[in-house]
């Protein structure tokens, strides 16, 4: 049994908490959370106070996870997390894995869908097609790492993020803002689209009276590649799924879970770990029913 702990209790982390329940090879120890909710393990106030667990499970904010990776590391706690800042994601792996490998413990970082299992598709279109390009097209669709950034923007009671496909990997940000009372509209839209999130980005910002009646966590993606096998052009494939946004994350963390126990200390992301290990069951049973 892989001894687990859930840190961060939003949509994210109840997922999670749905996805090990529905699992038997794990235990759940605890729950990291200042929320009150009705479960039967112990809730904890902070991650210093997790002990004898083998894997925390982050579903925290991205901008978060680097420090609060870093401190379980650093006590030999593996960590699995889905850190979305795509720019970022080089750098913080250089620094996890230095700590890990001083630890004796390891790390997936990303480990969502995009990036995390998308990457991992993206790789394989790669090795298929090695020249050529790949358009990522998300959507429509809550965004929950760009909605969680809007609302941690002064001023901001409630939001959402709603990510839109142009076409051809392009995307526009249309984000529906519940003010603060008091807040001035035109510095939280300012605030938004300067934001590392939306500033690379066409983004709309609008005004709501609730954000509450907007709220759909579907979402999707399709990955289109078109390029040259060997020295055949005309190569083309597709991959498309809709999706409930948390459920999937907390799903492919848990299994990302299951994955980072079996590693050599350091960090790592989803394309650098064997397929295999993210599931369940016999190894040479597994291998006889997908290969």
């Amino acid at each position: 049994m892989i001894k687990v702990a859930i840190v961060g209790f939003g949509n994210v982390g109840k997922a999670v908490y749905e996805a090990i329940s529905a699992s038997d090879d794990f235990e759940l120890k605890y729950i990291v959370s200042k929320r009150t909710m009705d479960v039967i393990v112990p809730i904890l106030k902070d991650v210093s106070e997790l002990n004898n667990i083998d894997v925390a499970i982050l579903a925290s904010p991205s901008r978060a996870v680097p420090d609060l990776a870093a401190s379980l590391l650093s006590k030999g706690i593996c960590t699995v997390d889905s850190y979305d800042i795509h720019s970022n994601i080089v750098d913080v792996r250089a620094r996890l894995d230095k700590i890990a490998k001083e630890n004796n413990s390891a790390a997936i970082i990303s480990a969502g869908w995009d990036p995390g299992t998308d990457s991992v598709v993206r790789a394989l279109m790669l090795a298929m097609v090695p020249k050529g390009i790949t358009y990522t097209n998300f959507g429509p669709g809550m965004s929950m790492g760009h909605t969680v950034a809007v609302k941690a923007i002064p001023g901001v009671k409630d939001a959402l993020s709603m990510t839109i496909p142009v076409g051809s990997g392009v995307h526009r940000r249309i984000v529906y803002v519940e003010l603060q009372e008091g807040a001035d509209f035109n510095t939280v839209s300012k605030a938004i689209r300067e934001d590392a999130y939306f500033v690379h980005d066409e983004t709309h910002v609008i005004k709501v009276e609730s954000v509450d009646e907007l709220k759909d966590v579907g979402h999707g993606v399709n990955l289109l590649r078109k390029g040259t096998s060997g020295v055949t052009a005309n190569q083309r494939m597709e991959f498309n799924m809709s999706i409930n946004n948390p459920a999937l994350t907390g799903q492919i963390m848990v299994s990302a879970a299951r994955a980072v126990v079996k590693q050599k200390p350091g960090c790592y992301t989803m394309i650098e770990i064997p397929p295999i290990d993210y599931l369940a069951g016999d190894r040479d049973k597994l291998i006889h029913e997908l290969v």
